[in-house]
């Protein structure tokens, strides 16, 4: 099974980078994916979007700036999206403010993780992000990028996992292939999860570098898809 933990739709101008539905449409059938998760500032894009490729699935792009935004998450939820995406960067907040907590209030209630952007100054280190982590112990947290491409966040991201059970790893932008291996065998193949960040970053070229990361193929089989179908799906 192969499910991409980490996929945009839509246009995102400031990055130079798009992707439509007939592209998302090309990168499943060319990655002979079996599922994966979609996002966009944009939610009803999103929506339109997974409903049209098989094995797609929406995560709820939450601004807690946005008035009325744990209604809308909830709501999406309540519609199939299977988890919520918040980016405190470009959203410009603190993982741990309280404006986020009633998303997170959300998430409890539908058993629905988060997918974090990880690896940036000011708002998305993993130490700011484990803040709201230790406060909502019982939803799950990804930590998108595990660091990304600083080996101080790419350590401290996996230190964060090692020491929250909540929290989960997924692997795309974050450029050392030996440090997927050492989240393996820290934390588990279960809270390690592919993701190829489309249209960032080359889809096979995120798959190959879990693929050339020293895992066994038992432990491949959980990264590259078994675990994030695990915990998006079941």
């Amino acid at each position: 099974m192969l499910f991409d933990a980490h996929m945009h739709i839509g246009d995102f101008p400031m990055f130079g980078v798009s992707l439509d539905l007939a592209g998302l449409r090309t990168i499943f059938a060319e990655q002979r994916l079996d599922g994966g998760v979609v996002f966009h500032p944009d939610n009803e894009l999103v929506s339109r979007s997974v409903a049209e490729v098989e094995g797609a699935h929406g995560l709820f792009w939450a601004n807690p700036r946005h008035p009325g935004v744990a209604d809308d998450c909830d709501g999406f939820l309540g519609r199939g999206f299977v988890g919520v995406k918040l980016h405190p960067l470009l959203d410009g907040y603190h993982p741990n403010d309280p404006s986020v907590h009633p998303v997170m209030e959300v998430l409890r209630a539908r058993r629905a993780p988060a997918l974090i952007h990880c690896g940036h100054p000011i708002f998305t280190l993993p130490w700011s992000i484990e803040e709201l982590v230790r406060e909502f112990p019982d939803v799950s947290v990804i930590l998108g990028h595990m660091g990304h491409g600083n080996i101080v966040y790419i350590n401290a991201a996996i230190d964060v996992a090692a020491r929250n059970d909540n929290v989960y790893l997924e692997t795309s932008g974050m450029p050392m292939h030996s440090k997927i291996a050492e989240a393996v065998q820290r934390v588990g193949r279960e809270r390690v999860l592919f993701g190829s960040d489309v249209p960032f970053h080359d889809a096979e070229v995120e798959r190959l570098k879990v693929e050339k990361s020293g895992l066994s193929d038992e432990d491949l089989s959980w990264v590259l898809g078994r675990s994030a179908a695990q915990l998006f799906l079941s």
